[in-house]
């Protein structure tokens, strides 16, 4: 298995980054966000996994190494506590800061920061292949099976823990009607064709228990 390192250092290259030591310091302070003591989910496994699918799916892209570098920085800034989408902006803002200092040329990084605003509200435009790759990806732990999905449930609640139930119960909802309100969860016919109806079963059963059933795991 390829070290997550050497995969950071590929994508950097590839979207032009100067070769020499920043560009490895730069993917372990990166690593080092991703492993903070707060996180549950939004974790190194997640970084992982996000990767995995935009590897296995890299000729449905327009420039596969801006969309690894998003995903490298799409969740990077992560406070539970944060609102609205100030760590999708902050994400953006640090990925900007980061790929400039590793000498990646001004579009690359301008691409680099559309595509991590993206994952704020998942809205992709049709002919936008990067961002759809981008946003599916993320999104495909919506369609593991249940037992899965429901570990992934659990740990975002651990993230929340300090968010009393009630408050998130309806936090929660919001997120997740918010989600089934989009046109389709997943834009890649591949991914959307596997994927969009596992997906929306577990949504729709979490919001059922959101909604009634025991507490929430967690």
């Amino acid at each position: 298995m390829v070290d997550l390192l050497d995969r950071w250092r590929a994508a950097a290259r590839d979207a032009g980054a100067k070769p020499g030591p920043e560009v490895t310091r730069a993917g372990e302070e990166l690593l080092a966000r991703w492993r903070e003591p707060h996180r549950h989910y939004h974790t190194v496994a997640h970084l992982t996994a996000v990767l995995d699918v935009v590897d296995q799916h890299a000729g449905l892209t327009d420039r596969a190494d801006l969309v690894r570098l998003a995903v490298w920085c799409h969740d990077a800034v992560y406070d539970p506590r944060a609102t609205g989408d100030a760590n999708e902006r902050d994400s953006a803002a640090l990925a900007d800061s980061v790929l400039t200092g590793l000498g990646v040329p001004a579009p690359a990084v301008a691409e680099v920061r559309r595509l991590v605003l993206l994952t704020a509200g998942h809205r992709v435009a049709p002919d936008d292949r990067d961002g759809a790759l981008l946003c599916d990806a993320d999104l495909s732990v919506l369609a593991t099976p249940p037992a899965t999905y429901d570990r992934y449930a659990a740990a975002v609640r651990r993230e929340y823990a300090h968010v009393p139930e009630p408050a998130f119960r309806a936090g929660r909802a919001a997120v997740l009607t918010g989600l089934l309100a989009l046109p389709a969860l997943f834009r890649l016919p591949p991914l959307a064709s596997r994927w969009e109806e596992p997906a929306r079963d577990n949504v729709r059963r979490e919001l059922t228990t959101l909604s009634g059933g025991p507490e929430y795991a967690g």
